[in-house]
C-alpha cells in the first residue's frame, strides 16, 4: 500500500513538472524581422511598392524592405550625408561610381540591373503639334529633370546636344528635381512636352502620351541602372537576399511588366 502511494505521488510529480524533463521543451523565440534600407530611383518606386516588395516579403517574411526613392543625385547626397541605407539602385552609372570612387559602396556588389529608354511624351488630351523627338524644340513649355541631379535630365541634355537642340531647349525648360514632377507638369498640362524615361510616361497613360524614343546614336551608351550594397550597410546579408532576389527570372519578368528591360 505504501508503494502504491509513494508511486501516485511521484507520478502525479511527474506530471506537475511536465511529464519529466525531455517534454519541457523551451519556447522557440520568435526570428526578429530585419529591415532593409533600399534607397532607389524615383522611376523604380511603383514596380517596387506595388510588386516587387510584396513578392520578396512572402518569400522572406523575416526582412521587411523600407524604400526612399528621389533623384539618384538626391540619394546620392542623401547617402553621403548620412542616409543609413543598404542597397542602392541608381538610374544612371555616373552617382553609383561616384559613390564607389568614394568609398560608400561594396565595389564586388555593384552590377547592372536594369535598361531603359528616354523618350519624349505630351499631354494625352488634345492634339499636339509635338510629333517626333525633335519637335521638343516647338515645345512652348518643355519639361526635363535637373542635369545637375536628375540622371533622365542628364541622358535629355546628352540627346539633345548631339541633335543640336539643347541651346533652343535649355533657355524655356522647367528642371524637375525627380521625374515624377516632369510626369506631373506634362499630365497637368503646365508643360505641353517633356522627356523621361519610357517605364515612367508608361505608368500614367491615362495622362500622357509617348509620342518618340531618343534617335539611335543620340545617346553614347544604354540607360542602365546599377544596383549595388553599401559597404558599411547594416543588414548587408539580408540585403544580398534582395539584390539576389532582384536579379531573378520572377523578378525580371515584373520589371518587364513595368517597361524594364534586363541589362545587357
Amino acid at each position: 500500500m505504501k508503494r502504491f502511494l509513494v508511486l501516485t505521488i511521484c507520478i502525479m510529480a511527474l506530471v506537475s513538472m511536465g511529464c519529466g524533463s525531455d517534454s519541457k521543451k523551451a519556447a522557440t523565440p520568435a526570428k526578429e524581422q530585419k529591415t532593409v534600407q533600399l534607397a532607389a530611383a524615383a522611376s523604380l518606386e511603383k514596380v517596387f511598392e506595388q510588386q516587387l516588395i510584396p513578392s520578396f516579403t512572402k518569400k522572406h517574411p523575416e526582412i521587411k524592405i523600407q524604400g526612399v526613392y528621389d533623384g539618384s543625385g538626391k540619394l546620392q547626397n542623401q547617402i553621403e550625408n548620412g542616409l543609413n541605407a543598404d542597397i542602392f539602385i541608381s538610374a544612371a552609372n555616373k552617382q553609383m561610381q561616384a559613390l564607389d570612387k568614394k568609398g560608400y559602396m561594396d565595389s564586388a556588389t555593384i552590377k547592372p540591373l536594369l535598361e531603359n529608354k528616354l523618350v519624349l511624351f505630351v499631354p494625352a488630351k488634345g492634339d499636339s503639334a509635338i510629333k517626333e523627338f525633335k519637335d521638343i524644340a516647338k515645345a512652348k513649355h518643355p519639361a526635363i529633370g535637373d542635369p545637375a541631379s536628375v540622371p533622365a535630365g542628364q541622358y535629355a541634355r546628352e540627346a539633345l546636344t548631339s541633335l543640336g537642340l539643347w541651346t533652343q531647349v535649355a533657355p524655356k525648360a522647367s528642371l524637375g528635381t525627380n521625374v515624377t514632377q516632369v510626369l506631373n507638369w506634362v499630365g497637368e498640362g503646365s508643360a505641353d512636352a517633356g522627356l523621361v524615361y519610357a517605364t515612367d510616361a508608361a505608368l500614367i497613360k491615362d495622362k500622357v502620351k509617348i509620342v518618340a524614343e531618343a534617335p539611335a546614336g543620340s545617346l553614347k551608351k544604354p540607360i542602365i541602372y546599377p544596383m549595388g550594397i553599401l559597404k558599411k550597410a547594416p543588414q548587408a546579408v539580408a540585403a544580398q537576399e534582395l539584390a539576389a532576389f532582384l536579379q531573378t527570372d520572377d523578378a525580371m519578368q515584373i520589371f518587364n511588366k513595368y517597361g524594364f528591360a534586363k541589362a545587357k
